[in-house]
């Protein structure tokens, strides 16, 4: 029974941590682009490192904090999330996303796209740097992570800073999505979806491609899967 419950807090809080991403996230763009820009570029990028900042530091202990797929698949490939712990993860992020994104549709029912991500050049630019950009971020986060869980004094930060700077710089090119939840919900509410499997393709392979770049780089002491911190 404690670790029914246990489990089902994890996968709550991983929920309430996602539903905050997208809510306050893609409500930035929403309000900036119905209020006459007042939030801004810069703004929009500081919203969405601030969000998962304070959300790892909120609940980082209890379920690590992943609030994407990317990176849920990321801690799985990587041997510190057991597989079986993915799918609950998954739809936890996913239901959470949509309960978010249909919020703001029910706020801002103007809005067309709801701060959906799309291309704003070709197709093999957008997936590129999403590629680049998630790779960047899982590389980051299996750093600053014990097992599974991004906890930690500085993890807060480092992660956050990291989801800051990547959308500083990759956001006007293909959005900086990062996180296949992020796209896949507003893409679906507000129909705009034309090129939403760029967001998903490019998340998961960028965060694939950190955790073999991190067992070279950091070696296995640094690296290391559950069994291997097991044993």
């Amino acid at each position: 029974m404690r670790s029914v419950k246990a489990q089902l807090r994890k996968y709550i809080a991983e929920g309430i941590g996602t539903f905050a991403l997208i809510f306050c996230g893609c409500g930035a763009i929403v309000v900036n682009d119905l209020y006459g820009g007042v939030v801004g570029h810069m703004g929009i990028s500081l919203v969405f490192g601030l969000v998962v900042m304070t959300m790892i530091y909120a609940v980082g202990n209890v379920s690590g904090a992943h609030f994407n797929p990317a990176v849920t698949l990321g801690f799985a490939f990587a041997r510190r999330l057991p597989w079986r712990e993915v799918v609950p993860y998954l739809a936890s992020q996913l239901a959470a996303a949509f309960a978010a994104t249909g919020l703001l549709k029910v706020l801002f029912p103007a809005h067309e796209t709801l701060g959906a991500t799309l291309p704003a050049g070709g197709m093999l630019q957008t997936l590129l740097m999403e590629i680049v950009l998630t790779f960047i971020l899982m590389f980051v986060i299996l750093n600053v992570s014990t097992g599974y869980r991004e906890k930690g004094t500085m993890a807060g930060v480092a992660v956050g800073g990291t989801v800051a700077l990547a959308a500083l710089f990759g956001g006007p090119v293909s959005g900086a999505s990062m996180n296949p939840a992020r796209s896949i919900a507003p893409a679906v509410i507000s129909g705009s979806s034309e090129a939403w499997w760029l967001y998903v393709i490019g998340p998961v392979l960028g965060a694939l491609l950190a955790s073999p770049m991190c067992r070279f780089v950091q070696g296995k002491e640094i690296c290391k899967g559950e069994k291997e911190n097991d044993g």
